[in-house]
């Protein structure tokens, strides 16, 4: 027979078992009891319960035993109680303590959903000693605010996060920042703390995890879990998400609801009081409420996950700042220390230590089973991949060779949107983690795989119009470990997903973001849709390279840079065709962000462009050069990686001894920096066909003569 062991149960210490478990203490692995005694304990590779297996015996101590050891497994949970509340408060007061040691920070979630977290304990499959397994389950706190709870839970697991570690909560240079980041913090899913992202990026790993699984079949098998609160559920972007989720049945996602009806300015009920269950269930969730201080309903909750069919919320009724003994429900628990006083009060009331950072043996020995269970699945699921025929494609999913990419070359005037369509192929054809889509606009961007499938089976996702939803969700998809997304829409609608655009950039993120129609190139569609300050925009944040492409040789260089970036990319692409340049006699490379592409000898102008404005200065080059007046070009596709060229190479470049002109159909401020002058847009675009709309603002080959010519006369 089999029976569940998801608490720790005292088994006693007799002849027939040569070890006992203190009643205090998680059991996750039953030692032998004799030779032939069938007695031990497994780990089934596709759930996180645990199992003792007790084969039939004629012994009868053991079946003693057993009776027992049954006996008191029917009432684990009455049982339990207390040390279900021993290891809640723990978690609790060190939330507590970790705020009011920094004097900032957020106690108020991480004191409800304390007792939550003891329960979850008991149904996360996870190994602390390598927090990279591909098959751990995933864990996503949306509330990034809750971090104390965040780093007290990996603390208590035994991740590489101390006491020490807690006690520098929110210093400079510490393991534990004001909120989780992905880069910063071993454990750590991915980056939260703009609301409703982290609801986002759980939908994103529940994508991943799905189409994993569909190609390495059982080598990939795990839940997604994510925590959120009230603010998480108002962003418009968790409704994107969670209705992409209902639509694909993401039977492997887990919401927790952290439903405490409180924000910063007070109780929900000021501005949200719509019918969260409803909202979810008509978006095709299975949904279910529970009391989340009551260990009982939390464990049926998490049960009920295990065997789900659709996406499901839970709704756990909550109080923030549970514990508390005067302030316990209250919105001034969200976002500041609770004071000493207060703290005192409460762990008297719940009969705690009053020593800060209290951590009893018994509980720390319960949340650290989490270890020897960890590696124990680990080395299941090892054995596993060992005998699977998916072994290979996995190995090519870890370990992507950007060497096997054959691209295309480019022999006349094209689109780049229309260029990028090809290397996309190519990129997919060599990698077969290579994976995303478009947010409605696949046909226009041109980014459809072809022949590679629709999602779950197959590559091509269809987002809909869910910008900021699709940014965040590709986000997860790059940090799960196989895959390497890409995204697309309209550059103007940049604007939607530029939230989540950040957060990768923060990360570092692997995700590729594919923007087209990058000007007032757009034409017809007016200035609601041609793209005026996003160029400035994205070269202004940190750890973000944006390529624009003059053409499709040029884009295919940028690929092959993008690829080995440290760092997040996006691809700014044009609607028209542009000019196919001559590269034979450049100097530099795109490797460097900008180039000389045409050097003249004892130059007076250097023309610097980008994109699809390239062409335009070759044009004027030939006309001033016609006037006598010597002019090099420099294509720049990256702006930010020739910001981070060494001086000389700069000036070797861009010769400060000319006139420096940009051009650019954009703003572009930023170009002041190396410019003496920038032909570019300083107002909105309008309706009328690009070619109209170019010789409106100045983009003409006219226009720039003549500006230089002032310029030099001057």
């Amino acid at each position: 027979m089999k029976i569940p062991l998801t608490k720790a149960l005292p088994i006693g210490k007799n002849e027939a078992c040569q070890t006992y478990y203190d009643s205090k203490q998680s059991l996750t692995k039953a030692l032998p009891i004799g030779k032939n005694e069938a007695c031990q304990t497994y780990y089934d590779s596709k759930r996180s319960k645990t199992f003792l297996t007790i084969a039939p015996t004629n012994n009868r101590k053991l079946v003693n035993i057993i009776k027992n050891f049954t006996s008191r497994f029917i009432n684990t949970m009455e049982l339990d109680s207390n040390s279900l509340k021993r290891m809640s408060d723990t978690i609790r007061f060190l939330a507590v303590d970790m705020v009011q040691k920094a004097n900032s920070g957020h106690p108020g979630m991480p004191m409800g959903l304390a007792d939550i977290m003891a329960v979850f304990h008991s149904y996360y499959r996870h190994n602390p000693k390598n927090p990279k397994w591909l098959n751990r389950d995933r864990l996503v706190f949306s509330g990034g605010h809750g971090s104390a709870l965040v780093y007290s839970m990996l603390h208590l697991w035994g991740y590489d996060m101390t006491l020490q570690d807690l006690q520098n909560f929110r210093q400079l240079g510490s393991k534990t920042p004001g909120h989780p980041e992905s880069t910063h913090t071993e454990g750590i899913e991915v980056t939260t703390g703009p609301l409703g992202q982290g609801v986002a990026n759980a939908v994103g790993f529940a994508f991943a995890e799905k189409y994993g699984k569909n190609i390495l079949e059982d080598i990939i098998n795990h839940k997604v879990y994510c925590f959120c609160g009230d603010g998480d559920l108002q962003e418009g972007i968790s409704y994107e998400a969670s209705s992409l989720a209902g639509h694909n049945k993401l039977d492997n996602l887990v919401v927790i609801y952290d439903s405490n009806d409180i924000t910063i300015d007070g109780c929900t009920d000021l501005c949200f009081t719509e019918n969260i269950e409803a909202r979810f269930k008509a978006q095709d969730w299975d949904v279910t409420t529970i009391d989340g201080h009551n260990f009982q309903e939390i464990d049926t909750a998490f049960l009920k996950a295990q065997k789900q069919t659709k996406p499901l919320l839970i709704i756990a009724r909550t109080k923030i700042g549970r514990g508390s003994a005067s302030m316990e429900g209250s919105h001034k628990t969200h976002g500041a220390p609770l004071g000493d006083e207060e703290i005192k009060i409460s762990k008297e009331k719940a009969g705690w230590d009053l020593e800060p950072f209290h951590t009893p043996k018994d509980t720390v020995a319960r949340f650290r089973s989490a270890i020897e269970r960890g590696e124990l699945l680990e080395k299941q699921w090892e054995a596993l991949v060992s005998q699977s025929s998916q072994k290979d494609l996995l190995a090519k999913l870890v370990n992507p060779n950007f060497d096997e990419i054959v691209y295309p070359t480019f022999d006349k005037a094209d689109a780049t949107r229309s260029t990028n369509s090809e290397i996309l192929q190519s990129i997919a054809k060599a990698l077969p983690g290579f994976i995303g889509g478009s947010a409605d606009l696949a046909g226009s961007n041109k980014t459809e795989l072809k022949g590679m499938g629709e999602f779950p089976q197959g590559r091509n996702i269809r987002f809909g119009i869910r910008e900021h939803a699709m940014a965040a969700m590709t986000n997860a998809m790059a940090n799960y470990g196989i895959f390497i997304p890409f995204n697309s829409t309209f550059f103007i609608f940049s604007d939607y997903s530029k939230p989540s655009v950040r957060v990768a950039a923060l990360m570092g993120s692997k995700n590729f973001f594919i923007w087209t129609h990058d000007s007032i190139g757009v034409g017809e569609d007016g200035g609601t849709h041609q793209p005026i300050e996003q160029l400035s925009t994205f070269r202004a944040m940190p750890g973000f390279y944006l390529f624009r492409p003059a053409d499709g040789n040029e884009n295919v260089a940028c690929w092959k840079i993008a690829f080995r970036i440290k760092g997040t990319c996006g691809f700014a692409l044009t609607r028209q065709k542009t000019a196919l340049l001559d590269r034979s006699n450049v100097v530099g490379s795109v490797a460097q962000g900008g180039y000389l592409l045409s050097k003249a000898k004892n130059p007076q102008v250097t023309l610097v462009a980008s994109g699809s404005e390239v062409g335009l200065a070759l044009e004027a080059k030939e006309v001033l050069e016609q006037q006598g007046i010597p002019t090099s070009i420099v294509s720049v596709p990256c702006f930010d990686l020739f910001n981070e060229q060494d001086d000389e190479y700069k000036q070797e470049i861009i010769d400060p001894k000319t006139e420096v002109v940009a051009i650019e159909a954009a703003s572009g401020y930023e170009w002041y920096k190396y410019a003496d002058a920038v032909i570019g847009m300083d107002s909105f675009g309008e309706s009328a066909p690009a070619d109209k709309l170019f010789e409106k603002f100045g983009f003409t080959v006219e226009n720039i003569v003549g500006t230089i010519k002032s310029l030099l006369n001057h």
